[in-house]
């Protein structure tokens, strides 16, 4: 027996063709259980219309949204995939030479 570490199993990826070109959407919607965390990816399939009453009387007005695709992760790989996200948003701004959208930019919040 060796104290050298094993070495890491590496991940071979495969993508469909079917799904090369990937799914639209306007934004995300994370929630999470005890064991996983879930993020869908939802589509505006209607401009604002409707509205209905929030919990301060007030109209709110509705958009209507689909999930285009839903993700779940075991709650363990959250914390890589905000990392591997943030460093990929670091570099998109960086090459982008744009900033941040300001608070409140999107109707829904």
């Amino acid at each position: 027996m060796t104290d050298e570490p094993q070495p890491q199993p590496q991940i071979a990826v495969n993508l469909p063709p079917e799904q090369e070109i990937g799914v639209f959407a306007d934004f995300a919607a994370v929630w999470h259980n005890p064991t996983s965390f879930v993020i869908d990816f939802l589509s505006l399939v209607a401009p604002p219309g409707q509205q209905q009453l929030g919990p301060d009387g007030q109209a709110v007005p509705v958009v209507s949204a689909r999930v285009a695709a839903r993700v779940r992760l075991p709650a363990e790989q959250i914390f890589r995939v905000i990392g591997a996200l943030q460093e990929q948003a670091d570099q998109w701004l960086a090459q982008s030479g744009k900033e941040e959208p300001p608070e409140g930019w999107f109707p829904a919040g």
